[in-house]
């Protein structure tokens, strides 16, 4: 946020100019994506940039509450940027108990109203890569009490198409106990996206996509 004012009837915000929009949209008009897209693609380093972004958040104490494609914005060079913090919390004691948030992307503690930490964003980058590789999140259900029951029990299947390295990473992230979930430091390192961050540099001599290559996609 650069800036804000006000005037009788509003709170105005300057925030910075996504000029790619919602990731929402891009993944919506591609389906899924496809795994190096998914880990890193050129400027597109979407699962790195999410695990060091909200790194950055928890050094500072604030749990976003609310990772979802909707609440991410792309920049002009393809940089992936975390928007409405309007669940997010300043937590320096890391524990809260209010439910909130999109009901498939909610963790087994917060389904169980039990105390909640900044662990509940790392579930959450868990259901979100799934969803980058398969194109729906891993718990949806058309009626909301069997979602409930597949969160609260863990419960879902890859497609056949998704790989072992992709499958482990989002098992890794899917722990049902919040202390087993990987570190977001852990994400980074992980063999699968740094497998596919190998094979960026790999290829730093083709030139790279802008935003306006990716999103006409």
């Amino acid at each position: 946020m650069y800036t804000y004012f006000w005037d009788e009837k509003r709170v105005y915000l300057v925030l910075e100019y996504a000029q790619g929009g919602e990731l929402y949209k891009l993944l919506k008009k591609r389906i899924r994506f496809d795994e190096t897209t998914a880990a890193v693609e050129d400027d597109f380093q979407f699962m790195f940039q999410m695990a060091d972004a909200l790194n950055y958040c928890h050094t500072k104490n604030v749990i976003h509450r609310d990772i979802k494609p909707e609440n991410l914005l792309i920049g002009d060079e393809g940089q992936l940027k975390i928007a409405d913090f309007g669940w997010s919390v300043h937590a320096p004691s890391k524990r809260r108990l209010t439910m909130c948030g999109t009901l498939d992307y909610l963790p087994p503690e917060m389904v169980a109203g039990k105390e909640h930490r900044e662990l509940v964003d790392v579930w959450s980058l868990g259901v979100l890569c799934y969803e980058f590789l398969v194109g729906t999140p891993p718990f949806e259900h058309e009626d909301t009490a069997n979602t409930y029951s597949a969160i609260r029990n863990v419960r879902y299947k890859f497609p056949p198409y998704v790989s072992s390295g992709a499958r482990d990473l989002i098992n890794k992230l899917l722990q049902r106990e919040p202390d087993e979930r990987l570190s977001l430091t852990q994400v980074m390192e992980h063999e699968w996206v740094q497998h596919h961050l190998r094979k960026r540099e790999a290829s730093l001599r083709i030139p790279k996509k802008t935003i306006r290559d990716v999103t006409s996609m």
